[in-house]
């Protein structure tokens, strides 16, 4: 039991910490927004911090959140690869953020680091580690998306070279659009149920990823942040954020757990977009930027094989 707490504590620690950075990181790039911290608590046990930076001169909003709550049985969406654990107790932590830019030459981002740990009756606790990051851009710039890629290779290469093949396509795979036909973004890295090296080394391997985001994506929004653009693209990048949405309550593990688990829906939804638009059968024009997107991104595909 003591090595239970032991466990959850370190890993508690460190996504706190991981809350804090991130967003100090942000705040530094965006220069003018500041976010504002909004503690909660859930009637069903735990809580956490949510915290959101609001129209500053990056970011039209982003929202980096931390919970930890816990429970007498696990909501289904938390079992649906392990339905021998339905209905045990459970702890449950992590940090998910989502970055809304104002600009549409900057991509959006999700990312997300969680832990579980659950109690089987007369049995030791049965935990493991998911989380990872994808990248959602509107007008994709081909460097970027390389730079991204091989970054989350880099964070994933001194634990198995199989490992970013693996979890790359585990990301394809998940972050996929199935009543469209394509995928939300280009991709990244996406892990679950990680529990098979060992505590030490899936701790590890977790916080590999998780610091290996802002190296991915800073990079980038540095060097887009200030590129012109236009009714036209502001436009389409509300148009994609309608995908987002629908990604985001179809379909998202992470959204469904909060819900089914009596999380606080404020947190829970703090993903959506400030502002977005649906229009009825719409089409790019055939060759613009706008159809490359769809042409050449928005498919499973090597990104590093040049």
């Amino acid at each position: 039991m003591n090595e239970s707490k032991d466990r959850t504590s370190a890993v508690e620690t460190f996504l706190r910490e991981l809350q804090q950075t991130i967003c100090a990181e942000l705040e530094k790039v965006d220069e003018a927004g500041r976010f504002a911290c909004d503690s909660w608590e859930r009637p069903g046990g735990g809580g956490g911090e949510s915290r959101i930076l609001k129209n500053g001169n990056v970011f039209e909003q982003a929202g980096v959140g931390f919970s930890h709550v816990f429970g007498d049985s696990m909501p289904p969406s938390a079992t649906k690869s392990r339905p021998d654990l339905a209905g045990r107790a459970f702890t449950a932590m992590g940090v998910s953020l989502v970055l809304h830019p104002h600009n549409p030459h900057v991509p959006t981002t999700h990312a997300n680091f969680r832990f579980f740990s659950t109690t089987p009756d007369d049995a030791a606790p049965v935990w493991w580690f998911g989380g990872g990051f994808d990248l959602t851009p509107f007008y994709p710039v081909h460097e970027d998306v390389v730079h991204w890629h091989r970054t989350a290779r880099a964070a994933c290469e001194p634990f198995g070279e199989t490992l970013y093949p693996r979890y790359k396509a585990w990301c394809d795979e998940y972050f996929y659009l199935k009543h469209r036909g394509e995928t939300r973004g280009v991709g990244g890295l996406f892990f679950d149920d990680l529990n098979e090296p060992g505590f030490k080394q899936s701790f590890a391997f977790t916080r590999a990823i998780a610091d290996a985001f802002l190296p991915a994506y800073l990079p980038v929004v540095v060097a887009r942040k200030d590129t012109q653009y236009g009714k036209r693209e502001r436009e389409f990048q509300l148009y994609r954020r309608g995908r987002y949405v629908e990604f985001n309550l179809i379909y998202d593990r992470g959204t469904l757990f909060g819900l089914q688990s009596g999380g606080r829906t404020e947190s829970i939804l703090m993903s959506l977009p400030p502002r977005v638009r649906w229009e009825y059968n719409w089409t790019p024009a055939q060759d613009s930027p706008e159809a490359r997107l769809y042409t050449d991104y928005l498919k499973p595909r090597d990104w590093l094989q040049d």
